[in-house]
């Protein structure tokens, strides 16, 4: 009874080993089971990942490793905890941009990225009103008081991460406005433009391109009803002209959440969505953000 005891005790000890290969009687002496060991797996945490070039206007994104201090533009990135950073790339950057990477060893490397120029075509506009064109005094001092308070909503550094998601068009229609093209309002040169303007009906449902809190919303005299998203990292959307407003500042929205509807408020011409994006003070062109994916 005792040597069926321990056979069968030899027999599970050889399950839970593994494969063991058994001695004939007349063979050589068993050989100690081998047990394989799964591999750690490797990862990478020394990557500095950034693209060679990008356009004027670009929002770029980059990874680095986790916890380490990036620096661009004399301004410390706020890093994911996964390692993502982002910035802007303005409409007249010329020359390559630097980046500043510090890894938490202390090892630092700068990274150097060219900047591709883009052309830049005059778009006449036609049939505006006057004194958005020339506002006299009293509504160039309104003006001034409410860009100065959508700017103060730029300021925000927020550690959301609805920048890095895959972007989505706010509105479907044609664009009949692109980013960075010279303007000229009733023949008196204007600002570039600052945006991508979607043609689409008045009333039409605007969705948020991608998660983030509004931080402002009110109605502009030039840009009409106003939205301001903030989707982390500096990262902003903002939303002209609208005819309804549907959100409050503090409302944390989601991708595909309808926040307003189409419009021809403030200066415009016709009914269209006005969308811009900004890294702090920086302007970049929405498209960009939709082709990058």
């Amino acid at each position: 009874m005792r040597a069926v005891i321990l056979a069968a005790a030899a027999g599970v000890l050889a399950a839970c080993a593994g494969s063991v290969t058994t001695a004939a009687s007349a063979g050589p002496a068993p050989q100690e089971a081998q047990v394989a060991t799964p591999a750690t797996p490797v990862v990478d945490d020394a990557r500095v990942v950034f693209p060679a070039s990008v356009q004027q206007g670009a929002l770029v994104i980059g990874k680095v490793p986790a916890a380490s201090r990036v620096r661009h533009a004399g301004r410390d990135l706020r890093v994911t905890g996964y390692g993502s950073v982002a910035f802007g790339v303005a409409r007249d950057q010329s020359g390559p941009v630097h980046v500043e990477v510090t890894s938490r060893d202390g090892r630092a490397r700068t990274i150097e990225i060219e900047v591709t120029p883009r052309d830049w075509p005059i778009e006449r506009v036609n049939g505006v009103p006057g004194k958005t064109v020339k506002p006299p005094p009293a509504i160039a001092a309104r003006i001034a008081r409410e860009q100065a308070a959508v700017s103060a909503a730029r300021t925000r550094d927020d550690a959301r991460t609805g920048f890095a998601q895959h972007f989505v068009r706010p509105v479907e229609g044609r664009i009949s406005g692109r980013f960075g093209n010279q303007r000229i309002y009733n023949g008196t040169p204007g600002a570039a433009h600052s945006g991508m303007d979607i043609a689409a009906p008045n009333g039409t449902p605007v969705k948020a391109p991608a998660s983030g809190v509004v931080t402002f919303a009110d109605d502009l005299y030039l840009t009409g009803g106003t939205i301001l998203l903030d989707h982390g990292h500096g990262v902003s959307s903002n939303f002209l002209h609208l005819s309804r407003m549907d959100v409050r500042v503090g409302d944390v929205v989601e991708q595909g959440q309808v926040i307003g509807a189409v419009g021809a408020t403030g200066r415009a011409t016709g009914p269209h969505l006005h969308w811009g994006m900004n890294w702090f003070d920086v302007r970049v062109d929405p498209l960009l953000v939709l082709e990058r994916q």
